[in-house]
């Protein structure tokens, strides 16, 4: 099947196909190879990329400055403090602003409606580095690194998700498992569930491409037989200590330890994280959230696991970086 995606936006991983998303995974390998190689070829010389950031990043921007130099393109990045987007300007202007002067955008916000507004407006491609609901360049990155360490076609993959299955990392694993024919395991507290209009999208998708979608509340279960144990983290920036003590209490045994990764009965199983990790005290926020509520060898998971040869954090950070550029390389030429 020949795969064309110029001048498509990357919003949303249900705007995918299967087969659209294998070829931006293949893609990613390829540009990986080239840049481990020394071959790589300028296919974005001459472009230009904005990157709007109205939530702070360290992985995406630095992804995406380095795809775009690697390929020959150039980036302006916007903080929240120096564009007028939603302050004296609206998003859909903006977009026809931004569209006009950039071949692509990239954005990292809260709401995906804004997203998708900036698309609209845009008349060029727009990808979605993060919104609170979806983050579609983490799932390439994730689902590359599965297939790397694994040696297993997608459609062969089989992992758990613990923790918060609210928010956008549960949700794009839910739909990219089953857009790719894996076999996930969600575990969480009953009241932190995912979505129901995400799970019946999943199973619609399921039905076609053999994927399954497990939801339950038993960690054990979850990570029986699987070769991949993920976590995110259980609190975010601005919740009150109320909220964390909270949350915390109904998470803890959710935490990712090393009982839980021989609980997969898999010497091989992998434990992967798309950063930050709450795994120790040597941050402001992590040494206030572990002193708060009295966790202090880690939260989401704990500083062993995250620092045992099971932890593939770091390649799946890189990860980013060439997936990507994969977008990008597939939207603008």
């Amino acid at each position: 099947m020949t795969v064309n995606l110029t001048g498509r936006s990357f919003v949303k991983e249900i705007d995918f196909t299967p087969d659209e998303l294998v070829y931006l995974l293949d893609l990613s390998q390829e540009l990986k190879a080239a840049k481990a190689n020394g071959t790589e070829t300028h296919r974005l010389a001459g472009k230009n990329v904005a990157l709007l950031f109205e939530k702070t990043s360290t992985r995406t921007r630095a992804a995406f400055e380095v795809a775009a130099f690697d390929q020959g393109a150039h980036v302006t990045m916007f903080d929240p403090s120096s564009s007028q987007m939603g302050h004296k300007e609206s998003i859909a202007d903006t977009g026809r602003v931004l569209g006009r002067m950039y071949d692509a955008i990239q954005y990292r916000g809260k709401r995906q409606s804004d997203i998708e507004e900036l698309a609209a407006y845009a008349s060029v491609p727009v990808y979605n580095g993060l919104t609170d609901e979806w983050h579609p360049t983490q799932m390439l990155a994730d689902f590359l690194t599965m297939h790397e360490a694994s040696d297993k076609p997608y459609n062969q993959l089989s992992y758990a998700f613990l923790g918060d299955l609210r928010f956008n990392m549960a949700r794009s694993h839910i739909v990219t498992a089953a857009l790719l024919g894996s076999d996930l395991r969600l575990a969480g507290p009953s009241d932190l569930g995912p979505p129901q209009d995400i799970l019946d999208i999943a199973a619609d998708i399921a039905a076609t491409t053999g994927g399954s979608i497990t939801v339950t509340d038993d960690p054990i279960a979850a990570v029986t037989g699987v070769d991949f144990v993920h976590t995110d983290v259980w609190v975010s920036m601005g919740e009150t200590k109320d909220v964390w003590t909270e949350r915390v209490a109904k998470l803890k045994p959710y935490q990712v330890t090393t009982d839980l990764m021989a609980a997969t009965g898999n010497d091989d199983a992998k434990f992967m994280h798309c950063l930050p990790a709450f795994h120790d005290t040597n941050t402001v926020v992590g040494a206030q959230m572990m002193e708060h509520t009295g966790m202090p060898d880690g939260l989401e998971v704990t500083h062993e696991v995250f620092e045992s040869d099971a932890s593939i954090v770091f390649p799946q950070a890189e990860n980013r970086l060439h997936t990507i550029k994969a977008v990008m390389v597939a939207t603008l030429t």
